[in-house]
């Protein structure tokens, strides 16, 4: 089993990483009114490197944790759905035309990053889709 894991890892972080920006870039979307707000972005090549551990730098010893302040809360233990980002991934974007409320938000380029970080998402989940119907194809001739 430790093979197959390590066949799929690659893009099970990869789609972590690209669900995770999307949240980034609905976040930067929702505040787009909110005084001060700066808008904040991730580099997914360094990211997705960072966490595989392509880089000379250190790879992420472990998911970020989630604070509980009361027992009802959800922890996310570390599991399948632990948050692969570092506060290192995460950069403010530059603002083209700030505010004078000292918002950084730009709509346009929210959309585009968007758009884009989508059709990236697919693009992962596709191949993930392709490969496991290569295994399968291959057990079963």
């Amino acid at each position: 089993m430790n093979a197959l894991d390590a066949a799929f890892r690659f893009n099970e972080t990869a789609l972590k990483i690209g669900g995770q920006r999307q949240q980034v870039i609905a976040s930067n979307m929702a505040n787009a009114d909110t005084p001060g707000f700066k808008a904040s972005d991730v580099n997914f090549a360094d990211a997705l490197a960072r966490a595989t551990g392509e880089t000379g730098s250190k790879p992420l010893a472990a998911a970020v944790s989630l604070s509980t302040t009361r027992a009802g809360h959800i922890d996310n233990g570390g599991g399948a759905g632990a948050l692969v980002l570092s506060t290192a991934d995460l950069g403010n974007r530059n603002a083209t035309q700030p505010s004078i409320d000292g918002n950084t938000v730009d709509m346009d380029a929210e959309r585009a990053a968007f758009a884009d970080n989508t059709v990236r998402y697919e693009a992962s989940f596709s191949f993930l889709n392709h490969q496991i119907k290569s295994l399968m194809s291959a057990i079963t001739g």
